[in-house]
């Protein structure tokens, strides 16, 4: 029960997910009780610092420049912006702030230096601060771990094999790679991925033994349904049954037992005893406030008054792993490398896509 397996195969992980419920709910809520407390959720705030203009076709995504949405853009928010953002998050009850950008990767520049700042600013006010900004090097993951960086957001979103389903402008290994990018420092890793968007189970399955076989496996684990938004190509996806999301975060949980799953977007569509379901199953980690970047999520004071119904308490930041070190800018060992990795453009044609991008609402 307590050891870390990176060996588990698609079979095993389905027949875990197909277990007789009452069995399933056991087992990972034992597991969940082995490595964590029970009461304790991690909760995290969602903040948009750059959002719309996408140049990305991921199918889900109503960020996506070529799909249309009602998506209103905004250009890169200030530091100040962001620390103010970030005391209302603590205030209500958050120990992370994450912040996510609309690009397809970092480019060294005035912008990323704007965000390396914001990372400096939010790690001061003892919160733990994750970026989700695209794919990144090893330097630019270097630069943003010496900024104060608790941990890096880059979810695989599926299986390998229907990504190719959903994104066509990027590779399943620079995922991995960027990751694996990551990992080359102290901060933590962030990945997981949404269900819901057509695929199987088979390939739920998948995307568990990808982020499974890692070593070490994330630190968190996102599990998202998809809000299907008009506009996009996913936009006629039937919601996922509550059951599904309690059998995926009992899967997970049982798969990476010290990991923290987090329930993540489509929370709007779930009850208080849904919910709770999913808590115990081992689901420990939420993402709180009215918006999750650009999809609705549940009131923040909806959220704490489950969490007074159920015996449940905030976790403080820097339980799981201390504080890190700010080096301000002028102190960096590391400089901007200008570099302009070659990042994959598979280019396959996904007609739904194409089609979506097409169609005026």
């Amino acid at each position: 029960m307590t050891n870390i397996r990176h060996n588990w195969t698609k079979e095993e992980i389905i027949a875990l997910y197909n277990k007789p419920l009452m069995d399933l709910l056991y087992e990972a809520a034992t597991i969940h009780r082995v490595h964590h407390d029970p009461n304790v959720v991690q909760v995290s705030t969602l903040l948009s610092i750059k959002t719309g203009g996408c140049p990305e076709d991921c199918g889900y995504c109503p960020q996506a420049a070529r799909y249309h949405t009602d998506i209103e853009g905004n250009d890169l928010m200030s530091v100040h912006q962001v620390k103010a953002q970030a005391l209302r998050a603590k205030a209500s009850g958050s120990s992370r702030v994450c912040m996510g950008a609309a690009w397809r990767n970092v480019k060294d520049g005035p912008e990323f230096d704007q965000v390396l700042e914001m990372v400096r600013t939010i790690n001061k006010l003892d919160m733990e601060v994750c970026c989700t900004l695209g794919m990144i090097t090893e330097n630019q993951a270097k630069r943003l771990a010496e900024a104060g960086l608790y941990a890096y957001n880059h979810n695989l979103d599926t299986s390998e094999e229907y990504y190719k389903e959903v994104i066509s402008t990027r590779g399943y290994e620079d995922r991995l790679q960027t990751i694996n990018n990551v990992r080359k420092t102290n901060v933590t890793v962030c990945s997981g991925g949404i269900i819901g968007m057509g695929e199987s189970i088979d390939d739920r399955a998948g995307m568990l033994v990808a982020l499974a076989s890692l070593s070490p496996q994330p630190e968190s684990v996102p599990i998202n349904a998809l809000v299907a938004v008009e506009g996009t190509p996913m936009e006629d996806e039937k919601p996922v049954e509550i059951w599904e999301m309690i059998r995926m975060v009992a899967t997970t949980r049982i798969v990476m037992p010290q990991t923290q799953v987090r329930l993540s977007a489509g929370r709007t569509q779930m009850s208080r005893e849904g919910q709770a379901m999913c808590f115990f199953a081992g689901a420990n980690s939420i993402f709180a406030g009215d918006k999750l970047l650009t999809t609705p999520n549940p009131d923040v004071n909806e959220d704490m008054k489950m969490f007074e119904m159920l015996g449940l308490v905030p976790q403080k930041p820097f339980t799981k792993k201390s504080q890190p070190e700010t080096v301000e800018a002028e102190d960096s060992q590391y400089e901007a490398l200008g570099e302009k990795p070659k990042w994959t453009r598979p280019g396959h044609k996904i007609e739904k896509n194409l089609k979506a991008a097409g169609k005026k609402l």
